[in-house]
């Protein structure tokens, strides 16, 4: 997404928030049982997921890293040449007295990106852009695939969705810098014009919650 920042000022490129709407609440999820449990999941620049997560109410942490690929490793410039297997994604743990697996999979469906395009998200083109989820149990893997399958036979969106529901393989942390991205840098043109929207679509869409204070990967991370 870096390369896109300067297109970003000169150019109009159709941003992923325009397409956000609420989808139905998923009628199969998780029990909310046990202690803290872990959402792992892809849907374009993992700044923006990471952002949209950090204000959600029962949200612990949200981490931008790298999973998919088969690789024993990962970094940026690995996962941008789109070779590796991977996508940027976003590790979510979070309180299942406070919120379910599978409302955070309708916030990340409604406010975090657009589900139905293709190994791309607005102006971020490849695979390591595309829209996934990777469950880490087959509880987990339930939920997603019966969720994408009602939102599919109830029309939500005006096309089918394109994500994948992959094996939950290792989460890679991404680079410090990558970390809390939007938070540090809210005036950024990319931020500002691909990223922010979503934010507002949340507080929007989700009034109960939203949560205006993020919860921040500083210290966090690793």
């Amino acid at each position: 997404m870096l390369g896109l920042i300067g297109f970003a000022i000169v150019g109009r490129v159709p941003s992923a928030a325009e397409a956000l709407r609420l989808a139905p609440a998923a009628l199969v999820d998780v029990p909310k049982e046990g202690g803290l449990q872990t959402a792992v999941l892809a849907g374009g620049c993992f700044w923006g997921i990471q952002g949209v997560f950090q204000h959600v109410e029962g949200v612990v942490s949200a981490t931008s890293g790298y999973a998919g690929g088969s690789a024993e490793t990962a970094s940026y410039e690995q996962t941008e040449t789109g070779l590796t297997g991977h996508a940027e994604a976003v590790r979510v743990v979070f309180d299942p007295q406070k919120i379910s697996y599978g409302t955070l999979l309708r916030i990340f469906f409604s406010a975090a990106h657009d589900p139905t395009q293709l190994d791309r998200q607005g102006p971020d083109i490849g695979p390591q852009y595309r829209s996934a989820i990777f469950p880490l149990d087959e509880q987990q893997a339930k939920v997603a695939k019966s969720y994408i399958e009602q939102l599919d036979e109830a029309k939500s969106f005006n096309s089918e969705i394109a994500t994948t529901v992959e094996p939950g393989r290792s989460f890679y942390v991404a680079e410090r810098y990558h970390q809390d991205y939007m938070y540090n840098n809210p005036g950024q043109p990319y931020i500002a014009v691909h990223e922010r929207p979503k934010i507002e679509a949340l507080r929007r869409l989700f009034p109960a919650l939203y949560r205006a204070q993020p919860v921040l990967a500083a210290g966090r991370a690793g």
